[in-house]
């Protein structure tokens, strides 16, 4: 599949009308198509069924390189998937767009497929306390969001509390950033690490909750 032939695939899809309201509540300056998330589903899960990796890698990269924001979302829709075998391109390029983050919306679909990537390989987890010392806030961000899948495991091994630690570590180092994005990722995976181990949660904001905003605090304790 070319990249013409994608943008013809991803324009197809486009809702007159929708582009306008899409960029405003997105606050995007680049192009907005205006199609609907259960159309870029669709249409990325015909790609990862018709295309081999390579290929799927190749096209990701041409997507991201037009920086029309659904073109993008589609990237990562498209390298979204649990098991890929010699998976290192893949993560190579998902890494590789943590630089230019800008906007959640795009950054949370490409911290999905990288969540897949580094739970196959943790040891991953060393480049990725790298972009937590980052002066971009989206990548420090971004360390946050793509560790995610240990919040939520209800049977961890010690390697895997041992990524959690490391990780509240970061979110510790990151309480003071008055920056919202930051807080509210921190409030997400107090959050979420809450439903399965509580009582880590409860020791991080017994320690360093009162150096959360206010907002950020109610948001992590919330099934506490």
């Amino acid at each position: 599949m070319t990249l013409a032939d994608a943008i013809t695939a991803l324009r197809a899809g486009a809702e007159p009308g929708r582009a306008e309201g899409m960029a405003a509540y997105h606050k995007q300056k680049r192009e907005v198509l205006g199609i609907p998330n259960p159309y870029l589903n669709d249409l990325a899960k015909e790609w990862r069924q018709s295309l081999t990796v390579p290929e799927r890698v190749a096209l990701a990269q041409q997507l991201w390189q037009t920086d029309i924001f659904e073109a993008r979302i589609i990237a990562a829709k498209t390298l979204t998937q649990a098991r890929i075998k010699q998976d290192e391109p893949v993560w190579r390029l998902i890494a590789s767009w943590v630089p230019e983050f800008d906007s959640w919306a795009i950054a949370d679909h490409a911290c999905d497929a990288g969540q897949r990537r580094l739970v196959a390989e943790p040891a991953r987890i060393d480049e990725v306390e790298v972009w937590t010392r980052s002066d971009h806030m989206w990548t420090r961000r971004a360390a946050l969001v793509i560790t995610l899948p240990w919040t939520k495991q209800n049977h961890p091994t010690e390697h895997d509390l041992a990524i959690r630690d490391r990780v509240l570590g970061w979110a510790a180092s990151y309480a003071d950033d008055r920056d919202w994005f930051i807080q509210k990722a921190i409030a997400w995976w107090l959050r979420d690490l809450s439903k399965h181990d509580p009582d880590r949660s409860r020791a991080f904001l017994a320690e360093h909750g009162f150096r959360l905003k206010a907002f950020a605090r109610k948001e992590a304790g919330k099934y506490l």
